[in-house]
């Protein structure tokens, strides 16, 4: 069977990897992406429990990339607000788009909805070739290209190989790059829920000495739950009947919007936290969960990601005008550079919350009661957290910026 040749190779083609190959297509780069799993599709009729909080920032990338519109024909929820409280009775802070001038905060959207929005922009783009669903048998990376025997027989060969294939990325292990890791030793519990009082388009997040609980608002009035535990919590929890657990729910939220009344099919997934010591190797880049992987409970995994991507379609789109190796040491770490002190920025700020709000220590009490009365008196502090979610802080890529 022939070789097919590509300027990148991109090992997975979830929402990241699709994106950075519609970037790079974009961008003049001739791209191939291979994929293990046909995808679930989207449904109008059933809201998936798997959802992403996606920030402005995120939004402009997935409209520069032709996505957006087919995600807005969908179902799309702006949340204007979020609101946090610990449970010890503070009455905790409230972040308001309003205060910087801006109609929401972000949105909550279905993963197969932005999935299906980003495939259907990658079909359009005549550069990008998807390969799903197909398993990848060997890996090799040379000094001048790397080269991709996939379990059909096809072989490809390209300038640079990209790892978007998650947190136990095939590429990254190949290419010999280690991880920093920890076990929270968490489950994070996702499912749809129904309360008796409408959310009023605010995330809600309460901390629990056990883990954060989030209640994301739907389009439809409903809730997407992020709920935090010990991994036992966790597991009781997964064994309840649906009265059960909705009783459950209803207590540990405070009833803050109502009891709730139903809840839809439940899933649970191992919380941790994984770094790569490097993002880049000769003829290798990692974006996404192959790169990082943090807790979720800032909702920010997507959009880290989202920003690698964008990121090195700028670093291999000004190698390419400058005529230099896209897949050279020089190109890429440009790259490394811009993104993993971001990410790591990010990770320390989640496990600074996750060591502050997740226990009964008393002592950490104090701070906690300490640091939402300040943040939420002091309107600098307010607008540093609000600039966050918006995106609008340190170096953005060109496809993110407004």
């Amino acid at each position: 069977m022939a070789e097919q040749r590509a300027d990148v190779i991109i090992i997975g083609g979830g929402m990241v990897g699709l994106a950075l190959a519609i970037g790079l297509a974009d961008a003049g780069l001739e791209v191939t992406v291979v994929e293990a799993r046909e995808p679930p599709a989207w449904q109008r009729d059933h809201v998936s429990n798997r959802v992403s909080a996606v920030t402005p920032a995120s939004r402009r990338i997935l409209e520069r990339l032709g996505a957006w519109e087919a995600i807005a024909a969908g179902r799309v929820s702006p949340f204007e607000a979020i609101r946090a409280w610990d449970a010890a009775g503070h009455p905790g802070v409230t972040f308001d788009a309003a205060d910087r001038g801006e109609p929401c905060l972000g949105y909550i959207i279905e993963n197969p909805l932005i999935q299906d929005a980003l495939r259907q922009a990658a079909g359009r783009r005549h550069r990008v070739s998807l390969y799903c669903p197909v398993g990848v048998e060997e890996l090799d990376v040379g000094a001048d290209s790397a080269t991709v025997r996939l379990d059909d027989g096809r072989r490809l060969r390209g300038r640079l190989l990209v790892g978007a294939d998650g947190a136990s990325s095939l590429v990254r292990r190949h290419a010999g790059i280690g991880v920093a890791e920890h076990d929270y030793g968490q489950r994070g519990i996702v499912a749809t829920v129904a309360t008796e009082q409408h959310h009023g388009a605010t995330a809600r997040q309460r901390f629990l000495p056990a883990g954060p609980l989030a209640l994301l608002p739907l389009a439809d009035g409903r809730c997407s739950l992020v709920w935090s535990a010990t991994a036992e919590r966790a597991r009781e929890l997964e064994a309840m009947d649906e009265a059960a657990f909705n009783t459950a729910l209803s207590g540990a939220s405070e009833e803050v919007l109502g009891r709730v009344t139903a809840s839809g099919d439940r899933a649970a997934f191992p919380l941790r936290r994984l770094h790569a010591r490097a993002y880049v190797a000769p003829r290798v880049a990692l974006v996404g969960d192959a790169a990082h992987v943090i807790h979720p409970l800032a909702g920010q995994g997507v959009n880290l990601g989202f920003l690698d991507a964008a990121a090195l379609v700028d670093v291999l789109a000004a190698a390419r005008e400058a005529d230099r190796d896209i897949g050279g040491v020089g190109a890429l770490r440009r790259y490394a550079r811009w993104r993993r002190g971001d990410n790591a920025f990010m990770q320390r700020a989640m496990d600074g919350f996750q060591w502050l709000f997740s226990n009964d220590d008393p002592v950490r009490g104090i701070l906690r009661n300490l640091g939402l009365s300040v943040t939420d008196r002091l309107a600098p502090a307010k607008a540093l957290f609000v600039d966050h979610a918006l995106g609008r802080r340190g170096e953005l890529p060109s496809l993110a910026r407004g």
